[in-house]
C-alpha cells in the first residue's frame, strides 16, 4: 500500500465565545477545559487525518493546518487575510445562543468569498445543552442550501466530544475529494 501525505489549511470561524478553540482542544490533544480564554488573532494546530484512497490502495494522510479565529469583532477587519489559501472551514455557532446561530450565514458567506472552492463544514456547538427535538428544529432552520461547499452540519460537544472527531475527519476526505 502507497502512502500520500497532503497539509491543507482549515480555518475555524464563528462569534466569540462558540468554542472553536475548545472543539480544537477536543480534536488534536483530546482534552476539555471547562475555563474560557478568548483567542486573540489567530492560534495554530495541526493534526494529521488518515483514511484509505478509493481511488486506489493508498493510504492518504491529511496534515490538518487548523487556524483558530479571533471571534471578537475588534479583529473582523483582518480575518479575510488569515482566511486567504485556505482549503475549508469549520463554521461554529453555539446552540445556547441564538445570535451566533443567527451570524453562521455572514461567517459562511464571508468564506466563501475569500476561497469560493473550498469545503465547508458547520458544527452547531454545545449540543449537550438544549433538547434533542429543539436541535432537530435548529438544524432545519438552517439556510445553507444555496451553498454547495457546505458538506454538512452536525451537532458538537466539545465537552463530551460528539462528532468533533467527525467534523474534521469529513473536512478533511471533502478537501482531498475537491478538484
Amino acid at each position: 500500500m502507497v502512502t500520500a501525505i497532503i497539509s491543507k489549511k482549515v480555518c475555524l470561524l464563528g462569534d466569540f465565545s462558540v468554542g472553536k478553540t475548545s472543539l480544537i482542544r477536543r480534536f488534536v490533544e483530546r482534552t476539555f477545559k471547562e475555563d474560557y480564554l478568548s483567542t486573540v488573532g489567530v492560534t495554530i494546530s495541526k493534526k494529521t487525518v488518515e483514511f484509505v484512497s478509493d481511488r486506489q490502495e493508498t493510504e492518504l494522510m491529511v496534515q490538518l493546518l487548523i487556524w483558530d479565529l479571533a471571534g471578537n469583532t475588534r479583529f473582523k477587519s483582518i480575518v479575510p487575510a488569515y482566511l486567504n489559501g485556505s482549503s475549508g472551514a469549520v463554521i461554529v455557532g453555539d446552540v445556547s445562543r441564538q445570535v451566533t446561530i443567527d451570524h453562521l450565514l455572514n461567517h459562511v458567506q464571508l468564506f466563501v468569498s475569500v476561497n469560493p472552492q473550498a469545503c465547508i463544514i458547520v458544527a452547531l456547538n454545545k449540543s449537550d445543552l438544549i433538547e434533542p427535538k429543539q436541535l432537530e428544529k435548529l438544524i432545519q432552520s438552517l439556510s445553507l442550501k444555496d451553498y454547495q461547499q457546505v458538506l454538512a452540519v452536525y451537532p458538537t460537544s466539545a465537552k463530551t466530544g460528539l462528532f468533533v472527531d467527525e467534523i474534521f475527519h469529513k473536512l478533511a476526505y471533502g478537501i482531498y475529494k475537491s478538484p
